[in-house]
């Protein structure tokens, strides 16, 4: 997994064009507009009590020089809405707690760290810095250090599982861990965005997935957060990554402080939303590792994600009792649209959607006003398809291969299914050359989802095996009618390929709450069952058309480098010592999953709903708050006790293909990236004689904040590396 705060370098700008852009658009410094709105700041500031620093620099909290262009969070907070009683936590590379800004809401309950095995997940490695800067985003306390979070007064917790390999029984702990406290987990990360990788959580992890939003938070369902990805440069598509287009993630985008879309934001179906990041000449600034250490270059979707985080927060203050369903409800009703070229739909509701933007930007008073008078949902019902087998030669070039189901009324009401939510679309297509494909989804009401996009990187010889894709562009839709997919060749080569088969699948809100059951949990073997045909469907080939063919993609070419300082001492690294009396058992849910021990055995039962008080489950022979997954304590004794015998030799494969994965991603990445240069932690892994060296590996591939934009040797304007010292020194000049 990689931090999703990587950005490749934009092929379309030059270094010379990047030190000559102006960050300021709108108005200019000293015009009587931007003069009035920085007052406005300030006397903002002064009614919330607010002397924090660098508050005057969060621009994505309130930006007095390209008017609107914040989160519109100031209001919210003015209302005494800060974020009081909501807990977030950051599924990362660690958490600092002992940063004077984090400190004050650190929440140690919710707090584990999974690669080092010890309960507080303290930054250890020289670059575990991501987690602390996105952490500053959401609960930055309201105080004398650096700037706000979002929610600044929101508790905080930290699960560090990003740097070091771990297996799929560990994540999917992490992914459950302290669910019936805490209410929302931000994730800035995924697969590596090369737009050559199709990865999909484990079953696992899935199952985790699924149990809590079902069991997490007493019944209500955890909110999980999903920053859509960093790969747009590469052609990549976050509908090719099974976290970001799971139904039960709420996926972020990111637009830059002048409201455009910046050229490594993914776009794709499964996107629901977009809110603030890097771009036109600035970043995201917010706290950094370290005792009073802040940073100004924090950027990519993994700051897009954890703005969504907080106000998601405040808007829990306000309605403790919202599901996760309503969440995705009041964000897709509640987003602001914006006034950008792109592939604006008009959707059932009324409502505008675009890949690049989802429904649009995230308003903190929009959405926050919404909560309080809002109806809670009915619960989730579904329906499924049969199998769709076509089984057909995909025509190359400006054709394309279109198949039809049509959904009658009479299979809803069975189904219980009132308004569709999430549709997803399984599929299997065999081809030589997996990047040369693209399918699309039509609704009965004429919405199209592009669910895959070309990618010239992509040179797999695999197509799509059970491959689900994802759209939340039909929200609000009926479901009544044919639903069409058009699989397209998009290149005429020697590669070509066969529709093998495919299913709908719709989730929606229930008819009738009284008789609606829960979703049964995945197994391994649900999609290989590909022998019915008893659909009514029909195949036709047609000809690419203005309507269906995908959008031009718009030039993208804004993207500005800051410059990045570093820390005081940059050469230091931030390494934890843990103490003896720190040292914890390790995790007692490590279990290998090419273990002997089947995850078939692991069914729908298996993970039940946890006590109100802890999130253990009855018969627990473990210490809270580690799930067992429902089995009996002699289970529990046998599975662990067999996980004893097989760990070192798990280990030993794990290592070995990791190993391997790395100097495969590491070799695919020199072909579009730059190495990054004169990073704040570059001088802590520099030769004696001044040469660099790379710094340590480690589970995922990690990044500064701009993958290159930080580099001031390449991009600076002659501004001082010293802005972000410690406080401190800052404060007696």
């Amino acid at each position: 997994m990689v931090k999703r705060n990587v950005i490749p370098p934009n092929p379309l700008i030059a270094s010379e064009d990047m030190l000559n852009r102006r960050p300021l658009a709108s108005e200019e410094i000293g015009s009587p507009v931007l003069t009035a709105a920085v007052a406005k700041g300030l006397d903002i500031a002064k009614r919330l009590g607010i002397n924090d620093p660098i508050f005057n620099e969060q621009w994505h909290l309130y930006n007095p020089v390209q008017l609107g262009h914040d989160i519109n969070v100031t209001g919210v907070w003015l209302q005494g809405i800060t974020g009081k009683n909501s807990t977030a936590v950051i599924v990362d590379d660690g958490l600092d707690m002992d940063s004077e800004d984090l400190k004050p809401n650190y929440y140690a309950e919710g707090s584990y760290d999974f690669n080092d095995r010890v309960f507080e997940p303290k930054p250890r490695l020289s670059d575990d810095r991501h987690g602390t800067r996105c952490a500053g985003e959401v609960s930055a306390a309201r105080n004398n250090v650096c700037g706000v979070g979002v929610a600044y007064d929101s508790k905080i917790a930290g699960i560090r599982i990003l740097s070091k390999a771990i297996t799929d029984a560990d994540e999917a702990t992490a992914m459950n861990y302290g669910y019936n406290k805490t209410q929302i987990f931000s994730c800035s990360w995924g697969p590596p965005d090369d737009g050559r990788e199709m990865s999909a959580p484990g079953i696992l992890i899935k199952r985790a997935m699924i149990n809590a939003v079902q069991n997490g938070r007493d019944g209500l369902g955890t909110i999980y957060v999903f920053a859509a990805g960093n790969g747009a440069a590469s052609d990549d598509n976050c509908n090719f990554d099974g976290y970001t287009n799971s139904i039960y993630s709420i996926t972020v985008g990111a637009i830059d402080r002048q409201g455009n879309h910046p050229y490594y934001s993914e776009k794709c179906s499964a996107q629901l939303v977009v809110t603030y990041s890097s771009g036109a000449g600035d970043a995201i600034h917010t706290t950094d590792v370290g005792t009073n250490q802040c940073f100004n270059g924090h950027g990519g979707t993994s700051a897009a994600g954890p703005l969504a985080v907080g106000v998601y927060a405040l808007v829990l203050q306000v309605r403790p009792d919202l599901t996760w369903r309503d969440l995705q409800w009041l964000t897709v009703m509640n987003a602001v649209t914006l006034d950008q070229d792109s592939d604006w739909q008009t959707t059932a509701l009324g409502k505008k959607y675009s890949h690049q933007f989802g429904y649009g930007k995230l308003d903190a008073w929009a959405i926050v006003e919404a909560a309080k008078n809002f109806t809670l949902v009915k619960p989730q019902a579904w329906y499924f398809s049969p199998w769709q087998h076509v089984r057909q030669a995909i025509p190359e070039g400006t054709l394309g291969l279109a198949h039809s189901f049509s959904v009658t009324r009479a299979a809803l009401d069975e189904a219980n299914v009132e308004t569709i939510e999430h549709i997803t679309v399984t599929m299997n297509i065999n081809h030589t050359r997996r990047g040369d494909l693209s399918v699309e989804l039509r609704s009965p009401s004429g919405v199209i989802s592009h669910l895959s996009t070309a990618r010239r990187n992509d040179d797999a010889r695999a197509g799509y095996k059970d491959w689900t894709f994802m759209s939340v562009a039909h929200w609000g839709e009926s479901g009544v009618g044919e639903w069409t997919i058009t699989v397209k060749d998009t290149v005429e080569n020697e590669h070509n390929g066969t529709l093998i088969d495919w299913r709908l699948n719709l989730f929606a809100e229930c008819q009738d709450a009284a008789n609606q059951g829960m979703l049964p949990f995945p197994n391994e073997s649900d999609d290989d069952e590909h022998d019915r045909e008893d659909a009514v469907a029909s195949t036709t080939v047609v000809s690419l058309s203005s309507t269906s063919a995908l959008p031009t993609p718009l030039p993208t070419d804004h993207i500005d480098r800051p410059i990045n300082s570093r820390p005081t001492d940059a050469t230091t690294d931030f390494v934890y010592t843990r103490t003896a009396t720190e040292e914890q058992p390790a995790p007692t849910t490590e279990l290998s999953t090419s273990a002997s021990i089947s995850t078939s055995t692991i069914t729908s039962t298996a993970l039940a709903a946890p006590t109100a008080t802890s999130t253990s489950l009855p018969n627990n022979l473990l210490p809270s708050p580690f799930p067992t997954f429902g089995v009996s304590k002699r289970t529990q004794i046998w599975i662990y006790g067999a996980a004893t015998l097989i760990v070192i030799f798990c280990a030993s494969i794990a290592t070995y293909f990791y190993l391997a994965r790395r100097k495969r991603l590491r070799n695919a990445r020199e072909s579009y990236e730059f190495e990054v240069l004169n990073d704040e932690d570059d001088d802590a892994v520099a030769g004696k004689e001044g040469r660099r060296t790379k710094p340590k590996k480690r589970a995922g591939d990690l990044y500064d904040a701009f993958a290159g934009e930080s580099d001031e040797e390449l991009f600076s304007d002659g501004g001082s590396d010293d802005e972000y010292r410690d406080e401190s020194r800052r404060a007696v000049g």
